[in-house]
């Protein structure tokens, strides 16, 4: 149909409509378009209050010093001890000094705004003496650890725990004084020091330095996220039920080995994360903050909202002034004072959410009202503290629900963590090892489910962390071999399940590791397949230790199998930081079929091939690729991982020519794919003439 002429004078013409201009959270998801003003207004919520807290006249880095002023500080004349108990009607020290009773000499004073002093000689106090507080408050009292203890400890004998006077004639002089992570990409050890070593017992923060660090090194680790840091009563929460935030868990020595142990990691290039708990509180009272000065809502919710349903813990008021301050100072303390590089935020998801379990159907359940919107804020505004304090700091959220804005930047509405746990990649191959069997394995359902994460956004991705260790569930080499870990992991004794669980447990990760858009993780020992769960001393098992260890006899042992899958995960490591930047470089689909099980994909100059089928091996499978030439730098089927070594990999792959792809400079890749393995090739450069 032919258009008409548009005689239309100029100022007739329909005006254009005006462009808008969205905040950038929106711009990059259009579907975020409708929740727009919620965003905007968490966004508001979080600049209006870090006005409140530095009332426009600091940095949040200067709010956030509680703990140069609160707690107990070596002076030159003696001690200083501060504490917040707004509740409370009279305070005293009490301890081995006065023979833990009531004294005037050691009665602290009431200052404004709940605060509470006292100055103290060096005859009143010398380092070591442990102490506590005498709380007082109408209607009652009780014997209480200060909030912002530095250094508590467990008698042997009574496991009473008291805080400890702690200021050493030599503090710790740090050898490495200016170091910056290297996250290209960034590959994290989870840890626990508790466990780290071989024998039945609680190891070290020296133990863990001279024994494991070394190991970590080697195997081409550039970071380790520390667990159970902050110091907890009960060892067997695995420290998420803190019960002293500013005090390092004294259980594995002191506060200078734990200082050394940082420095040590930064010798070797090795950033250290801690594994930060604010998202809830251990209910002790002796111990802990739930009934400080006989308000049980000084820092958590009051009510219903107190008790967190799921964990047996508390939940903070993140609405109070003085609760931001107390954590917010938290995050700052252990940059400034061990040197730290950044935190991985448990319980983010609980955080969030009012119900702190949620079921999320779509993007509405983001927006419905349900959120805690303190909780929000409280994580922007530690987001910006920690960044402020050390811009090359790293942020981890630990957030299973998919929050929009999580890791975005605050200027685009987001809540700024520089990347999230990517939690649905465990939780597949849990699926799929124990429900799905090995021929009906789908590789295109595979790396969907790899890269299945917001585009905007950094992930740490996993194949297991602690959470599959646990008593009760299995990690991945045991869903795979089962008991027969324990009768065929010897070299020439292998059956059938250690060498699908050896093949499978290596393709596993290395399917997992290459597609990560931002960092890998691996726990303590799962990288060369430890074969048995974690079991904290408890109760129900004797208090043993049998199973809260990590064995490294077995991987040392080559007359055993282990060795192979630790060989390899090294392996792996330098071949993705060989290429430059890799977790920045586009995942891109070369074929998949899952009728033969085959999947290949390239990133950059590397090419991954994978073949699934647990009995088809396949000569001369075709995949259409840049043309050239292809050398083979990682195969699964490597007899130095426990393979078969079916395949030359010394010799050089060629791409061939084909008229219909000539065009695009592509050409077929023939390759020999056994069954169940998997070989990553690179790329060769041409050589210019």
């Amino acid at each position: 149909m032919a258009c008409k002429k548009n005689t239309a004078a100029p100022a007739a013409k329909a005006a254009k409509a005006p462009k808008v201009k969205h905040i950038g959270l929106v711009k990059n998801d259009t579907w975020l378009e409708p929740y727009e003003p919620a965003i905007v207004g968490r966004h508001l919520h979080a600049i209006e209050k870090a006005h409140e807290l530095t009332q426009g006249k600091m940095t949040l880095s200067d709010f956030a010093t509680g703990y140069l002023y609160f707690g107990l500080h070596k002076t030159e004349k003696g001690w200083v001890l501060r504490e917040w108990a707004p509740n409370a009607t009279e305070i005293y020290v009490i301890g081995e000094f006065n023979g833990w009773q009531e004294d005037e000499k050691y009665k602290m004073k009431s200052l404004k705004n709940g605060n509470w002093e006292l100055k103290l000689t060096n005859k009143q106090m010398k380092h070591g003496d442990i102490y506590k507080l005498k709380v007082k408050w109408n209607g009652g009292e009780g014997e209480r650890i200060p909030a912002w203890a530095r250094r508590v400890i467990q008698d042997e004998q009574t496991k009473i725990f008291s805080a400890q006077a702690w200021a050493p004639e030599q503090p710790y002089e740090w050898k490495k004084k200016n170091f910056k992570p290297s996250t290209s990409p960034l590959l994290i050890y989870e840890c626990h020091i508790g466990m780290a070593q071989d024998e039945e017992k609680v190891g070290t923060y020296t133990e863990f330095k001279d024994n494991v660090l070394p190991r970590i090194a080697k195997d081409g680790y550039n970071a380790i996220q520390i667990m159970a840091i902050a110091e907890h009563p009960y060892y067997g929460s695995f420290g998420y039920h803190v019960s002293n935030f500013f005090a390092a868990s004294s259980r594995f020595g002191t506060p200078e080995e734990l200082k050394a142990l940082v420095d040590a990691a930064h010798e070797m290039g090795i950033a250290v994360i801690m594994d930060i708990v604010h998202s809830h509180a251990v209910k002790n009272e002796l111990e802990g903050l739930g009934n400080f000065a006989g308000d049980g809502s000084q820092y958590f919710h009051s009510g219903p909202r107190r008790e967190h349903n799921l964990w047996d813990s508390l939940c903070f008021d993140y609405g109070k002034g003085e609760v931001l301050h107390f954590l917010l100072s938290n995050c700052k303390f252990w940059l400034d004072e061990y040197h730290f590089d950044g935190f991985r935020f448990d319980g983010v998801m609980s955080m969030l959410y009012l119900n702190h379990n949620p079921v999320i159907g779509g993007y509405p359940d983001y927006f419905n009202g349900a959120q805690d919107d303190d909780a929000i804020c409280y994580l922007i505004l530690a987001n910006q503290l920690i960044h402020e304090v050390n811009p090359k700091a790293i942020t981890i959220a630990e957030d299973v629900s998919g929050m929009p804005g999580l890791c975005a930047p605050f200027k685009d509405g987001g809540y700024g963590f520089d990347y999230r746990m990517q939690m649905n990649v465990p939780d597949y191959w849990i699926k799929t090892m124990k429900e799905v069997k090995d021929e009906d394995w789908k590789p295109s359902s595979i790396l969907w489910e790899m890269i299945n994460r917001r585009k905007d956004e950094k992930t740490v991705t996993y194949a297991e962390s602690h959470d599959q260790a646990l008593v009760g569930d299995k990690t991945v080499i045991f869903q795979l071999v089962d008991a027969d870990m324990y009768w065929h992991f010897k070299k020439g004794d292998e059956n059938f399940m250690a060498n699908r669980g050896i093949a499978l447990h290596k393709m596993i990760r290395l399917v997992t590791a290459s597609t990560m858009n931002g960092a890998y993780l691996n726990f303590m020992g799962n990288e060369w397949g430890h074969p048995e769960w974690i079991d904290f001393p408890r109760e129900g098992n004797g208090w043993s230790h049998k199973y809260c260890r990590r064995q490294w006899n077995l991987v040392d042992n080559h007359e055993l199998c282990y060795h192979y899958l630790g060989d390899f995960d090294q392996a792996m490591l330098s071949v993705l930081k060989s290429e430059k930047n890799i977790q920045k470089t586009p995942v891109q689909e070369v074929w998949h079929n899952d009728g033969d099980q085959i999947l290949a994909y390239s990133r950059g100059d590397l090419l991954f091939v994978f073949n699934f089928n647990p009995s088809k091996s396949f000569t001369d499978y075709g995949f259409i690729v840049p043309q050239g030439k292809y050398e083979v730098v990682l195969n699964t089927d490597n007899k130095a991982f426990g393979g078969n070594d079916l395949a030359d990999d010394s010799v050089p792959h060629f791409t061939n020519y084909d008229p219909i792809y000539e065009k695009d400079g592509k050409g077929w890749l023939l390759l020999y794919l056994p069954a169940r393995s998997a070989v990553v090739l690179r790329k060769a450069k041409e050589d210019k003439k």
